[in-house]
């Protein structure tokens, strides 16, 4: 091979070059050196982001306070009401006693008179205990509760929304990652590309060569450090994709994240025959947000029949229990028609029912809750559209990375045989340099970009099992690499 051409196969490799520093921006070096190592596949990934995510946790907090709620509303169905209260003060005593009188005999004597002087003055305590139950509430309890539960159902579908989010976010930082890192294993063919032209110059020019000069030299030093330039570049990108995915497993900045694979491949997915209809379907039936605008509908529908309830009397049923304690005891006397309100029991029992009159507050209540259950339904329709599209596009854009993938690889199968082809030709002293060179640009690209391809079209497959809303729970389930598309 001449000089000339070895300085031409340099451009093409700089031109790969930069096709391999093309990623992330590049992390600030001199991080302190990892102590540990954690081995990790696409679904330990993203368990572990499940596991390990606040947003998620954030989620989980909000339903459990929904599921309080929902405890709280089925516990005012029995005894809403059930209190105790207590009064301490001072009691007056007793003035003016005749001699001989005591006990109940002193009602019966009308000079007895309560002593208000603070020598006479002694502790007084007054216990109650009252009790509530309704009886009919024309739908008020069974309301709130029925709301109560589906707001439970609500949040626990916020729960399974945010989930989705961080498991394609976690493949695609342990996609990337891989990207890297097949990158960083081209551009260390490169720099054997350049090695072998360096050696070749040094070589003709130890021999005289009078096609090559210093210039040729010269030329190749500078295309090394561009292509030293750009592994640097492809490194730090390495350490940035390592570092994302360490963030997104939430591990120490101690510890070294590593993807058990060696290399970057497609996943094995196959489409389903019936195609875009059965996604359509599934995601339907198992997108949280969906479900979400359903319970959210339900909801609303038992928040109607509470607004409603205000019509309708609410009966119920009210006992209250009180004593009343003076120390050193007052004369309780005995009798049905008198009393004394500092000392002895009462109780109180019955039916009660109680009627809200002012119904332009009521039918207003009411329309508020029919309006807000349309804008619900509204959300409802919504939802489904947008989930429709969204699994539209996911599987639209599966087919296209997928078709990618294809063609990058017979791309890669060509430009392989070509460069052979040039290779024996050129030992051969048939071939072209120019030819060669081009033989060398091409292979090297096709590489670079079938890698991009595959990045692509596995994070494509990802973004349609968020779509379809089954992306989390084939992880739990052990199912995300299975060899083929569930045909349920």
């Amino acid at each position: 091979m001449t000089a000339p051409s070895l300085v031409r196969l340099l451009g093409a490799v700089i031109l790969t070059a930069v096709l391999l520093g093309a990623g992330p921006a590049a992390a600030q070096p001199g991080a302190p050196a990892p102590m540990d190592t954690v081995q990790v596949d696409l679904t330990e990934t993203i368990l572990r982001a499940l596991e390990e995510s606040p947003e998620v946790d954030q989620r989980r907090a909000q339903k459990q306070f929904a599921t309080a709620r929902s405890d709280e509303a089925q516990a005012n169905r029995f005894l809403t009401d059930v209190s105790i209260n207590t009064a301490h003060s001072l009691a007056p005593g007793l003035d003016n006693v005749p001699d001989g009188i005591a006990g109940d005999e002193l009602y019966l004597q009308p000079g007895v008179t309560n002593d208000w002087s603070p020598r006479a003055l002694r502790p007084f305590s007054r216990f109650e205990i009252a009790v509530q139950q309704p009886l009919w509430t024309w739908g008020e309890l069974s309301g709130s509760i029925r709301a109560a539960r589906r707001g439970v159902d609500v949040e626990a579908a916020r729960v399974e929304q945010k989930a989705l989010e961080v498991a394609v976010r976690a493949g695609e930082t342990y996609y990337g990652l891989l990207l890297t890192k097949a990158l960083d294993r081209l551009a260390d063919r490169t720099q054997e590309v350049i090695d072998r032209a360096k050696r070749e110059i040094n070589r003709l020019l130890d021999e005289g060569d009078e096609g090559v000069s210093q210039s040729d030299l010269f030329q190749t030093r500078l295309t090394e450090e561009e292509t030293r330039r750009r592994a640097v570049e492809v490194e730090q990108n390495r350490k940035t994709a390592r570092s994302a995915l360490r963030r997104q497993l939430f591990l120490s900045d101690r510890v070294r994240v590593q993807p058990k694979a060696d290399e970057l491949r497609p996943l094995s997915f196959a489409i389903h025959p019936d195609s875009l209809d059965h996604y359509t379907q599934r995601a339907l039936q198992n997108r949280p947000e969906v479900r979400q605008a359903e319970a959210g509908v339900k909801a609303r529908r038992a928040l109607v029949d509470v607004a409603r309830s205000e019509y309708y009397p609410k009966v119920g049923l009210r006992a209250t229990l009180s004593q009343s304690v003076t120390l050193p005891e007052r004369p309780n006397p005995d009798n049905a028609f008198i009393g004394d309100s500092f000392m002895g029991t009462g109780t109180r029992t019955g039916i009660g029912v109680q009627q809200n009159l002012n119904f332009g507050q009521t039918r207003a209540q009411v329309e508020q809750a029919k309006a807000e259950l349309n804008a619900v339904q509204y959300q409802r329709t919504a939802a489904e559209q947008l989930v429709r599209f969204e699994v539209e596009e996911a599987y639209r854009s599966l087919l296209t990375a997928q078709a990618a993938v294809e063609s990058r690889d017979r791309s890669t199968t060509i430009a392989g045989e070509w460069l052979r082809t040039e290779q024996v030709n050129f030992d051969l002293d048939l071939g072209d340099t120019e030819d060669l060179i081009k033989a060398v640009r091409a292979d090297l690209e096709a590489r670079a970009q079938y890698l991009r391809a595959v990045r692509q079209y596995n994070g494509a497959v990802l973004d349609l099992l968020r779509a379809t809303g089954t992306l989390a729970d084939r992880a739990r389930s052990g199912t995300l690499l299975d060899a083929v598309d569930d045909q349920e």
